[in-house]
C-alpha cells in the first residue's frame, strides 16, 4: 500500500523583501540565475525516483519568496517535473503563494490549467500605510483586484495572510482589516502576529519599534481574531488559522501531525524516511550541486547510489529522529491543532501509551484548566493557547 507524501517547493525570489522578512529569499538576483534555480529544482525533484512508486502525493505547496513572480511557464514546468517523478492524489491540493501586486488575471488562468486548486494571497493589512511600513509592494486595491481576478479565473479555494501587531496598528485598524477582507468570503484566513526577527530591517529601524502595539493590545487583538471569524461563519483549527467548513490547509495539517513530506530547493526542510533534514542555505552552493547531479544522471548511474550520495550532501542537518524527539514533535505540533492529539494514534506510532510518558504533564495542566480531555483526544484550551509557549515546551523529554 503506498504512503502519503506531502511536497513543499521553495522558490527565494521577490521583488522586494518586506522589512519584517527573515525568510530564506532574495530581491536582488540575475533573471539568469532564477532560471538555473528553476532548473535546480527539477534536477533535486528527480533525485526522488527511486522512492516514488512508494509513495502518492497529497498536497504540494509552491512558498517562498514570491513564487508568482515568476513566469508562469517555469511553474508549468516545475509541476510537470512533479508530475514525472511522483503520483499525484486525484484531490491532490496543490497551493501557490502570490503578493497581491504580482498577481495577472492570465497568470491565474494559467495555474488553474497547471491543477493548481489553492491560492494563498499574502494581504497582512488593509491599511495602505502600515502596509507601507511593513515594505509590502502592494495596496488594498491590488489586493482586491487580484482576488477578484482569482475568483473570475475559477479559485474556489483561496486564502488570505493578515497580520497583528504592526507598527501603528490599533484595535481598529486591526478589525477594519477583517472586516473587509471578510467582505470577499476566502474560503481560508491565517490571522499571524507580527514577530520582529534579529537581522531584519524592522529590527533595526528604532523608530519603527517604538510604534509597535504594547503586548496586551497585541493581546486582545489575538482574541478579537476568534470573535470576529466564529461569528462569520470560519472556525479556528490551530492556534492561527481559521477556514471555513472542509477548507483547513491540507498540507500544513501534514507538518502538525507529523506526517511525511519532502522539501525541494534552498533550505527546504524534509521529514522523510525516520528523519529531518534540511537543504542547503546557500544558493551557489545549492545551483552548483544541482549542476553536478544533473551531469551524473545517465541510464548507467544507480538512481539510489546517486540520491544517496546527493542528498547528504544536500543537507545541513542529517539527524535520525530517535523515539523521543518523536514524540515530542508528536505533542508540542500536534497540539496546536484546536483538536489536539490522539491517544490511539499515538499508541499506534510509537507502541506507547501516551499517559504512560506524558501522564503527570498532561494531568498537571488538566487540573490548572489549560488542556482538556475528550474521549481519545488531549487538547488545549483557550487559556492553554494563550500560554502555550510554556505549556508545549513540558513535553519536551528528560534524556
Amino acid at each position: 500500500m503506498k504512503r502519503n507524501l506531502s511536497l513543499y517547493i521553495h522558490i527565494p525570489f521577490c521583488k522586494q523583501k518586506c522589512n519584517y522578512c527573515d525568510f530564506l529569499s532574495f530581491d536582488d538576483v540575475l533573471y539568469a540565475k532564477q532560471l538555473q534555480y528553476m532548473d535546480a529544482l527539477r534536477t533535486e525533484l528527480r533525485l526522488y525516483l527511486p522512492y516514488a512508486d512508494r509513495y502518492v502525493v497529497k498536497s504540494v505547496f509552491i512558498g517562498g519568496g514570491t513564487p508568482s513572480t515568476m513566469d508562469e511557464s517555469l511553474i508549468e514546468a516545475l509541476l510537470s517535473q512533479v508530475r514525472s517523478v511522483f503520483r499525484l492524489d486525484r484531490f491532490c491540493e496543490i497551493t501557490i503563494e502570490a503578493n497581491p501586486g504580482t498577481l495577472k488575471y492570465t497568470d491565474l488562468l494559467a495555474y488553474q490549467s497547471y491543477g493548481i486548486n489553492r491560492l494563498s494571497i499574502g494581504l497582512q493589512s488593509a491599511d495602505d500605510e502600515l502596509l507601507g511600513m511593513l515594505g509590502r509592494i502592494h495596496n488594498f486595491d491590488q489586493f482586491v483586484a487580484g482576488f477578484t481576478s482569482a475568483r473570475r479565473a475559477g479559485f474556489k479555494n483561496i486564502n488570505v495572510d493578515v497580520m497583528s501587531g504592526i507598527p501603528g496598528q490599533d484595535m481598529h485598524s486591526y478589525v477594519d482589516t477583517l472586516t473587509r477582507v471578510m467582505e470577499y468570503r476566502p474560503e481560508h484566513i491565517s490571522a499571524y502576529s507580527l514577530q520582529v526577527e534579529e537581522g531584519t530591517k524592522l529590527a533595526q529601524d528604532e523608530n519603527l519599534m517604538g510604534m509597535l502595539p504594547e503586548e496586551e493590545t497585541d493581546r486582545r487583538m489575538y482574541a478579537m481574531t476568534k470573535k470576529i471569524l466564529r461569528t462569520n461563519g470560519y472556525e479556528r483549527y490551530e492556534f492561527s488559522n481559521y477556514c471555513q467548513p472542509g477548507f483547513e490547509c491540507r498540507h500544513n495539517i501534514v507538518y502538525w501531525t507529523g506526517g511525511e513530506y519532502i522539501g525541494i530547493g534552498l533550505g527546504a526542510a524534509s521529514l522523510f524516511k525516520g528523519e529531518r533534514f534540511s537543504n542547503l542555505r546557500n544558493l551557489e552552493d545549492y545551483l552548483e550541486l544541482m549542476g553536478e547531479v544533473a551531469g551524473l544522471m545517465t541510464p548507467d548511474v544507480d538512481a539510489l547510489q546517486l540520491y544517496d550520495a546527493a542528498v547528504e550532501k544536500l543537507r545541513t542537518d542529517n539527524t535520525a529522529m530517535y523515539i523521543d524527539r518523536r514524540m515530542e514533535e508528536f505533542m508540542f505540533l500536534g497540539l496546536r491543532m484546536i483538536r489536539g492529539v490522539s491517544r490511539t494514534e499515538f499508541k499506534e506510532r510509537f507502541n506507547k501509551e501516551m499517559f504512560d510518558i506524558y501522564g503527570p504533564v498532561i494531568n498537571k495542566y488538566v487540573d490548572d484548566g489549560f488542556l482538556r480531555l475528550e474521549e481519545d483526544r488531549v487538547a488545549l484550551t483557550d487559556a492553554g493557547i494563550d500560554v502555550s509557549n510554556v505549556i508545549l515546551s513540558d513535553f519536551i523529554l528528560d534524556r
